[in-house]
């Protein structure tokens, strides 16, 4: 597939290989849409995008391909940027003797997907920027993240490393292409591969057995620094606690989440969370907020404050749907991607403070407090990161929780929290003063999905009807505006165009966000549009021959391998996603070939899940339902009743994890009979509200009590 920049030769930037650097004025990447492809597009460095012009050029003059990949708000992305690509002595090299290509990652995950395997099977790591080295047939045999312009401290810098790989190539190109050929078809194989049967039981055991290896009890989180917050893991064990008992796995998840929401990977004036932590105790965040990580927390911190109705998670949780709304919803209804770390040239500037600004901004009395509760000193606790110096700038952070700060400081819980809000709200007032970072406004579909399905759990949990609507206006915004002609989705929107052909975790990401948003709003439509897509997904995605879904649908044959992907990273992958949402669309839509597609994935996944279950963490979501017992609830009433809302609100309000709900309204033949033809003979009992609750594979005799259906789910007086 062409990208916009691929389209017609320009004589001006083909000049660019030819004529002296400080001549050039932009390059080929002026014509595209993406943010972190614009920051590129007056480097001179002759960048192409990914596409034939490219490919067609390194074929005929036999010249290596030159491919970085990275994304708008990566702060490493933007220090390689000004050390090297604005380098008019790196340019040279790099226009004479490669063809370069520039990626957004964001834009193209398959892509990105393919190359950051090489880098990882090359360097046992990986990381953005990526920097990958290939034949003009695509295939890598040089991999690396950030590469210094200059060498330093034992590692090559650019001007060195370039013209080496150039003579070899000249030299000993067929070699180079030997070694690359190796690692394609490394990337030829399949995930999984039927094996020995696991049971269910034994995989959940044994990841919490690792994660329980890993877990930092004195900090919360997983291994040593850095830290990401990772709540696909928390999830996973909280619906361990849910199927064993065990204290300790709710523990583990509530520990990690108190002590998110206490560090500084957490913005306090602001709300969302930063990337990750770049120490083991959450305090100095990577300062990028990225739309996915809100997204995810807010369904961990949901799913917490329905186990243990703690005021601190559903604080938490709708503190960072409040910054969603507030900085990352366009006016169409979409939601932007990221903002970035960086501000007038500083990572994290914009959210730093130093006690002499705090005290100017406040009166004595205030001041004091602000400083006992974000830990605010005169020597500061972030440190320049180039010097390592401390710089008198503080990142607010908290040790304990407010309730703890409210009885050391002698105020009753209420009073805290309400001159805690007050100060946040100038404290944010005053920020807003400050240059703020770039904020990359393109709207993905994945990563819409996800924050759909977010805000539609808000809206459960919360009983908030805003939250709803954000997550229609969102669904509705990417069925309208990024339909293909030819069905599907499209991956990106910008500036009122939508373009680049759906990837795996856009049909994923936002099947679920549907099903989600159908369970808040109990409008057909929602789970209709699901079974569509899902139906689309399956028919162009779907490996039948070694069950699973690629990661792009195989019609722009623009890569040498067609991947699937199942590790969950600090995103989950489109197969674990697409797992999930199969058990699930069986217990909404009664239809057995929901389960069937699942049970395929689950024996093909069987072996490599097994052998590092933690791995898969929510992947481990998907097969805890299917484990069962599942709960299938359907709810037969008149909407907006207070006996319709009360039964309701046990679904929406309680931790049912391998629960799924549906609503008819009253006796009408509506929409949802005919998406769940298994509801069709479900009637009220007399005028009242009535639910049908079934467990596993078994019903039970329909009932009008609220009561009497909490007693059927299990769910406790206490628990409720």
């Amino acid at each position: 597939m062409q990208s916009a920049g691929d389209k017609g030769d320009r004589t001006e930037n083909e000049a660019l290989n030819d004529e002296p650097v400080k001549k050039v004025r932009h390059n080929r990447l002026i014509h595209e849409l993406s943010p972190y492809l614009l920051q590129h597009a007056y480097n001179p460095v002759s960048w192409y995008p990914w596409g034939e012009q490219a490919f067609s050029r390194a074929t005929d003059k036999n010249m290596p391909i030159f491919l970085s990949i990275g994304y708008a708000t990566c702060h490493w992305c933007h220090v390689m940027e000004k050390e090297s690509f604005e380098n008019a002595e790196v340019a040279k090299i790099l226009n004479k003797s490669f063809v370069c290509i520039k990626v957004d990652r964001e834009e193209r995950p398959d892509i990105d997907q393919m190359y950051m395997s090489v880098c990882q099977m090359m360097t046992g790591s990986g990381g953005w920027p990526l920097t990958i080295i290939m034949t003009p047939d695509k295939k890598p045999f040089f991999a690396a993240t950030y590469i210094p312009r200059e060498n330093r401290f034992g590692q090559p810098g650019l001007l060195d490393l370039l013209p080496a790989i150039a003579r070899m190539w000249n030299d000993e190109g067929e070699k180079m292409k030997a070694s690359a050929e190796s690692y394609i078809k490394a990337l030829r194989r399949s995930p999984g591969g039927s094996g020995k049967k696991v049971s269910a039981a034994t995989i959940f055991g044994s990841a919490f057995s690792d994660l329980r290896v890993r877990y930092d009890r004195m900090n919360g989180g997983f291994g040593k620094a850095p830290k990401f917050p990772m709540p696909h893991v928390l999830m996973f064990l909280m619906r361990y606690w849910k199927r064993s008992g065990s204290d300790q796995a709710l523990e583990m998840a509530e520990k990690t989440l108190k002590m998110m929401g206490y560090g500084g990977i957490y913005d306090h004036a602001g709300f969302g969370f930063h990337r990750y932590s770049t120490d083991s105790r959450w305090l100095v965040p990577h300062f990028e907020k990225m739309l996915y990580d809100q997204a995810l927390a807010v369904t961990a911190y949901c799913e917490a404050y329905q186990i243990t109705k703690n005021p601190e998670y559903k604080r938490i949780a709708r503190e960072c749907l409040a910054y969603v709304e507030r900085e990352m919803t366009s006016p169409e209804g979409g939601f932007y991607s990221a903002q970035d770390a960086d501000s007038e040239g500083e990572e994290g500037r914009y959210y730093v403070w130093t006690r002499k600004e705090i005290d100017s901004l406040f009166d004595p009395e205030t001041a004091s407090f602000i400083h006992n509760v974000y830990r605010v000193t005169t020597t500061g606790n972030f440190s320049d990161p180039g010097t390592g110096e401390r710089s008198g700038n503080n990142i607010l952070h908290m040790t304990a929780s407010p309730d703890e700060y409210a009885a050391r400081l002698g105020l009753g819980a209420d009073e805290f929290m309400e001159r805690l809000d007050d100060a946040r709200s100038r404290l944010f007032n005053e920020r807003s003063g400050r240059t703020p970072p770039l904020k990359d406004d393109k709207i993905l579909a994945d990563w819409n999905g996800l924050m759909i399905a977010a805000f539609a759990r808000g809206a459960m949990v919360f009983g908030e009807s805003r939250y709803r609507h954000l997550a229609e206006n969102a669904a509705d915004f990417i069925m309208r505006r990024m339909a293909a002609d030819e069905g599907g989705i499209l991956h990106r929107y910008r500036h009122g165009k939508a373009g680049i052909s759906g990837q795996a975790t856009d049909y994923a990401f936002f099947i679920w966000g549907l099903t989600e948003l159908y369970q808040a709003s109990f409008q057909p439509r929602y789970l209709k549009s699901a079974t569509d897509l899902d139906e689309y997904f399956y028919r162009y995605f779907y490996d039948r021959k070694s069950p699973g879904y690629f990661i792009s649908d195989g019609t722009s044959g623009d890569l040498p391998v067609r991947q699937k992907d199942l590790y969950d990273g600090a995103i989950p992958s489109a197969n674990s996603v697409q797992f999930y949402n199969l058990v699930r669309l069986s217990g909404l839509t009664g239809e057995s070939m929901y389960h069937a597609r699942a049970s395929e994935m689950a024996r093909q996944f069987s072996t490599v899940v097994s052998g590092s279950p933690s791995s898969y963490a929510f992947y481990l979501a998907g097969l805890d339902r299917a484990a069962g017992p599942s709960q299938e609830v359907v709810i037969v009433g008149q909407r907006g009743e207070p006996d319709t809302c009360a039964m309701i609100d046990v679904m929406h309000r309680n931790f049912l994890p391998s629960g799924v709900v549906l609503f008819r309204d009253g006796e009408k033949d509506n929409d949802i009979t005919s998406i769940s033809r298994f509801t069709l003979p479900m009637k009220m009992e007399g005028d009242s509200s009535t639910a049908y609750v079934c467990l596993g594979n078994r019903c039970s005799q329909p009932v009008t009590d609220p009561d009497k259906m909490r007693e059927l789910l299990g769910i406790s007086k206490k628990e409720s």
